[in-house]
């Protein structure tokens, strides 16, 4: 049976193709791409480039969440945006807004970005009901909240499982429909990152339910841990990890690298899902 996700103009098929995500990172401070495209000219240019490699989905943060990062403002945040996520919106890709503050996610959904992206799991209630007033699907990511109360985590497959519940749980309560992710990166030892990563098939599935599964690992710091690749050189690494992704069953990859890793997500998906 064909599963969609239902945006506000259109529906999605997944599991016929893996879905890429294009990461356009509005901020002056991320790890990867931290500047390059911090103007709206520039930010829509390299959105035109990624959609025309191969995006299915434009994902646009305008405030960096890598380690030790600095918080801004929500009113800083929204000056980022105002401009860009309409023009990008002109280009007839669906957009996800990566943010944990409900007032960013309603601002940019008013302004037509489709889908919540909340690195924080939707543990601000306020980002429900903002979800709810727009039927916006929404990502709902994995962060040990005992990892960053300094507590012991035994089992971070398990630790992943019961957040997994949680948020589908909530989303069903509040009729949303959640893309889950189990947060390379986030509260999780790099030996942790590799356990999810080899165990990504054992997620699909929750108390036999079958889940939407989300994966953003691009250029992050696990495959420097196991490669020693600097920053710059994690594009293959990153298109070996999608390709096991797509083979464990995960719907959408989330990339720095459109153009690379979507010809390595068809020929995956012609090997195996076809």
């Amino acid at each position: 049976m064909k599963k969609f996700l239902q945006l506000r103009e259109r529906k999605i098929e997944l599991g016929k193709k893996t879905l890429v995500m294009g990461i356009l990172n509005v901020t002056p401070d991320s790890f990867s791409d931290g500047g390059f495209f911090y103007s709206a000219e520039s930010a829509f240019n390299h959105a035109k480039k990624i959609i025309s490699d191969g995006a299915d989905i434009i994902d646009i943060g305008a405030e960096s969440t890598r380690p030790n990062f600095q918080p801004i403002s929500a009113e800083v945040e929204i000056s980022r945006l105002e401009k860009i996520i309409p023009a990008v919106k002109s280009l007839g890709v669906p957009i996800s807004i990566d943010t944990y503050k409900p007032e960013v996610a309603e601002f940019a959904l008013e302004l037509g970005a489709d889908i919540l992206n909340d690195v924080t799991g939707l543990s601000d209630k306020k980002m429900i009901e903002v979800a709810k007033k727009f039927s916006a699907p929404v990502i709902s990511m994995h962060c040990s909240k005992e990892r960053l109360e300094g507590k012991e985590l035994k089992n971070i497959i398990g630790d992943i499982k019961n957040f997994f519940r949680q948020s589908l749980k909530i989303c069903a309560e509040n009729n949303l429909q959640v893309i889950l992710d189990p947060g390379i990166g986030f509260g999780k030892t790099q030996e942790e990152n590799l356990t999810v990563l080899k165990n990504l098939r054992d997620l699909k599935f929750i108390d036999g339910e079958e889940i939407f599964l989300l994966l953003g690992a691009s250029r992050k710091s696990v495959i420097g841990y196991a490669t020693n690749f600097e920053i710059d050189n994690r594009d293959e690494a990153t298109g070996a990890i999608c390709v096991l992704a797509i083979s464990a069953g995960v719907d959408i990859v989330r990339v720095h690298n459109v153009e690379m890793i979507s010809k390595m997500c068809k020929m995956a998906d012609c090997l195996i899902r076809e």
